[in-house]
């Protein structure tokens, strides 16, 4: 009686202890962590401490067990490696998972797309925000020519390192760690093959861009970039000015301007490429790739101008001379006229 009496205990022990062990499991590996249904981003901030840290998950997440939470991150060494970043849980996760992709840095990265951008400002407007480092110190970094000068760029030229596409980033990436990553993309970019395409045609890559973004603002119709193209650098072997209207537009930062007129050609800038022959000194804005293979593969041909045609089709009339240029301009004036848009 008495032996039974103990098996008896024994076995209230076992299971007593086995309950235990399964809820403290539970606890630990459960999902006790809810979203709701719902995605919930976590930032970790840069320099965060493990105090902060767990404040941050506490603003996002109801812990049932905050002192097994702040004990299991104690066990898994968190407080010593806590890693800033964007978080992203999008269905309940239990406390050992949540610590451990925290602890791993494991983020999900940042889809960070720019394109129709014109002026530095823009670019850091847009980008600002979806990563840590903001507007301001992406443009007190990329106003300060120190940071790329050994990369060959200027304040004037180094949007050009920027290609308009869709990026991943990790939202942690400062300004300096922006400009790494795109010259990376930017060197995979121009490789041998596109850089001797533009050592055939005597451009350097910034060149290329430059006018890649001016024929990107010049033409609604892509199958005539390789055209336009052609012009430009028809121009550039004679010794012409480029003569381009997108960069008086630019030069005046006024793109409101549906009618170049004459008063608009003498407005003084280096930008303006009536004034002056040759290459503005940087690129009139983001040039998309479509634009810089439309220049490294330009079409082969006679022609040195180029006037919208007054049917408003997006197309262009061109010409082999100066006088038959003319006649084309003058039939697409007197319809501006006739539209009565006279600026």
């Amino acid at each position: 009686m008495k032996n039974k009496k103990l098996f008896a205990f024994g076995s209230s022990i076992v299971i007593i202890i086995a309950v235990c062990i399964l809820l403290a499991y539970k606890i630990v590996f459960g999902n006790n962590l809810k979203t709701e249904g719902a995605k919930i981003t976590l930032y970790v901030a840069e320099g965060s401490a493990y105090d902060q840290a767990i404040d941050t998950i506490r603003a996002y997440f109801d812990i049932p067990h905050p002192g097994l939470f702040k004990w299991i991150a104690e066990k898994k060494n968190y407080p010593s490696h806590v890693k800033p970043g964007r978080y992203v849980i999008e269905d309940d996760i239990s406390y050992n998972g949540l610590i451990n992709i925290l602890r791993s840095g494991r983020q999900t990265a940042v889809n960070v797309t720019f394109n129709n951008i014109r002026y530095l400002h823009d670019l850091a407007a847009r980008i600002g925000g979806q990563i840590a480092a903001d507007s301001a110190q992406i443009m007190d970094f990329l106003l300060n020519p120190l940071n790329y000068r050994n990369d060959g760029f200027t304040r004037e030229n180094v949007i050009s390192v920027f290609m308009p596409n869709t990026y991943e980033f990790y939202w942690n990436t400062g300004a300096g760690e922006l400009y790494t990553r795109m010259l990376k993309e930017y060197n995979r970019f121009w490789n041998v093959e596109r850089r001797e395409k533009a050592k055939t045609l005597g451009l350097t890559p910034v060149e290329v861009s430059i006018l890649a973004s001016i024929i990107d603002d010049e033409v609604a119709k892509a199958d005539e970039k390789p055209r336009i193209a052609g012009v430009y650098l028809n121009r550039l072997r004679r010794g012409m000015p480029l003569q381009a209207c997108p960069t008086i537009k630019f030069a005046m930062n006024d793109f409101t301007i549906t009618r170049v007129l004459n008063s608009h050609l003498k407005y003084e800038s280096p930008y303006n490429t009536y004034l002056h022959r040759g290459f503005p000194p940087g690129p009139i804005g983001c040039a998309t790739i479509e634009g810089i293979n439309a220049v490294l593969n330009a079409e082969k041909h006679n022609y040195l101008y180029f006037a919208a045609k007054p049917d408003f089709s997006g197309y262009h009339n061109f010409s082999r001379t100066l006088a038959e240029h003319n006649r084309y301009a003058d039939q697409y004036q007197k319809e501006l006229d006739k539209r009565r848009i006279f600026k």
